[in-house]
């Protein structure tokens, strides 16, 4: 999903020398075919959108694919920029790196303060490691590597599958079954109560590209005091219960909500602070009702039966 997003708007701002492998022709978890890609390839800037993701189902019971996976993807990349000469990248983390009970709205000093939602404890474990190693390696070899935390994302070429997906893909999945198979309920897992921040992928790729081309000396000023990390997001959130509401409203279906209160709710609340984004002179541009709109579109089009 961020990936294909992120290609639709290099292209669209005229990149046209754009180096990318699949999983089938290039294993990022296996350090040296990824260091023989990068030492072959002449590359000048990476975007590290690969991730093993998945909601609250598949961390709980994959953790250990989801740590393993995550920190062979970044370390393999970040070491091997390095080793290669490549002095420009930019690492997508999550907002789930910050603590359980982070004070709301979370700014980026809210990290490592306190102790990460036990759900996605071992994928946050992960992408934190990812935020250390590019700080780490911009202060002893003076590198320029930036990573961006976006809030949930959304959008064309998100996954479907029931247990393995996050929650707006799991809600417009189940409610646009549920409407087509005329049943008078719909089972939503938690009580409803969480809230939750969303910003579309289009918004997000739109994002990476305006932190990447930020001059590195513009940048560290206009950061101060200097992270390695920036906070992407729409500086809004809503109840689970708001959001699966407004899903039937565009799917249109008619019957009613039976909350699964038997199931985690997760994180009480995952509100970014946007403060630097903003001083950035960056905005979401898309409102949530016209993403969820165009992203049921998509699924209606293009995944019919979960993801292809």
């Amino acid at each position: 999903m961020v990936g294909s997003a992120l290609l639709r708007k290099f292209q669209a701002e005229g990149y046209q020398n754009i180096i990318t492998r699949t999983h089938a022709q290039l294993d990022l978890s296996r350090q040296a075919e990824v260091e023989a890609f990068l030492q072959s390839s002449r590359i000048d800037y990476i975007v590290i959108a690969a991730a093993k993701v998945g909601g609250i189902y598949a961390n709980s019971h994959y953790p250990a694919d989801f740590i393993y996976q995550n920190l062979m993807i970044e370390a393999n990349l970040i070491n091997g920029a390095y080793q290669s000469g490549i002095n420009g990248l930019l690492f997508l983390g999550s907002s789930c790196i910050y603590p359980k009970f982070a004070r709301q709205p979370m700014a980026e000093t809210e990290l490592l303060t306190g102790t990460l939602e036990s759900t996605n404890e071992p994928y946050a474990i992960a992408k934190i490691a990812g935020i250390k190693l590019c700080e780490s390696y911009n202060r002893q070899y003076g590198t320029d590597y930036r990573c961006v935390m976006p809030t949930n994302l959304y959008g064309a070429n998100d996954n479907f599958d029931l247990k393995n997906s996050h929650v707006i893909p799991a809600l417009i999945r189940k409610i646009h079954e549920a409407k087509q198979n005329g049943q008078a309920t719909v089972e939503i897992w938690g009580s409803g109560k969480a809230r939750r921040e969303f910003i579309h992928v289009e918004d997000m790729a739109s994002a990476c590209l305006h932190i990447m081309n930020f001059n590195p000396e513009t940048y560290k000023k206009q950061t101060e005091p200097m992270l390695s990390h920036i906070n992407v997001g729409t500086g809004k959130d809503l109840s689970i219960k708001a959001l699966a509401e407004l899903i039937i409203k565009v799917i249109g279906y008619e019957g009613v909500i039976e909350w699964n209160t038997e199931m985690p709710d997760g994180t009480p609340r995952k509100l970014l602070n946007i403060e630097r984004l903003s001083k950035l002179g960056w905005q979401a541009g898309i409102g949530l009702r016209e993403g969820l709109e165009e992203t049921y579109q998509w699924f209606l089009e293009k995944a019919p039966t979960g993801r292809d």
